[in-house]
């Protein structure tokens, strides 16, 4: 099994960034250590131990290219919207330095989303769009429960292996178009993600800059 990075449990689960900036686009990333990833990830909890996650590899430079003309079509008209990096803390001057930091990675991230060796696409079995209230906020809970863990052990294991990964959504303004690229029968396979995977220039990353729990702690009562 390969490991290069030795971390205890609580400098793993602090210290697993979302990577772009330093990301190594020329180093080749073995399918091995993907499926070593994947196996892992395997192991993450399921609703009702469905287990009906499916894991799109995408290496294919072509099909890299194409995914990533879509993901820089919604990165377009990312920047307008409430809830980008951009305008989220725009209230808050304490967040200005750290939101201006993610706003660069991000935006390189963008323009070099085509590089990663690989694309990591986590899917899962269903559609939740339609479904009225109260049943689709259980069946959203559900599927996406059923998915993210598995995603993020995927995440941490990279890390383990001297990885770097990144949680990116932008594509999925166009999945329809993806799932056509990649061959997903979109009626039937939503996609939930798409993660860059690439091994990283050095490996000495800290936790992020957080705001303190208690303002967000709530006890028995909200």
């Amino acid at each position: 099994m390969t490991a290069t990075v030795q971390l205890t449990t609580d400098q793993l689960l602090t210290t697993t960034r979302a990577v772009r900036k330093r990301l190594d686009f020329d180093r080749p990333v073995p399918m091995t250590v993907i499926r070593e990833c994947l196996e892992i990830a395997l192991q993450a909890p399921t609703g009702s131990n469905a287990q009906g996650w499916q894991w799109m590899v995408v290496t294919d430079q072509g099909k890299r290219e194409a995914l990533a003309d879509l993901y820089r079509q919604a990165w377009a008209v990312y920047p307008s919207m409430d809830a980008s990096a951009h305008r989220v803390h725009s209230g808050d001057p304490s967040m200005t330095a750290v939101q201006e930091k993610v706003v660069s990675s991000a935006e390189y991230l963008a323009e070099n989303i085509h590089r990663p060796p690989v694309l990591l696409i986590p899917c899962i079995a269903g559609r939740v769009e339609g479904i009225p209230a109260p049943f689709g906020v259980v069946a959203q809970a559900s599927i996406y429960g059923s998915i993210l863990p598995a995603a993020w052990s995927f995440m941490l294991a990279a890390r383990t292996r001297g990885l770097g990964t990144a949680w990116t959504t932008l594509h999925l303004m166009h999945e329809e178009k993806a799932a056509g690229i990649l061959g997903i029968p979109y009626k039937e396979i939503t996609q939930v993600a798409m993660i860059p995977v690439a091994y990283t220039k050095g490996t000495d990353f800290k936790a992020g800059p957080r705001k303190p729990l208690d303002p967000i702690l709530h006890v028995n009562n909200w």
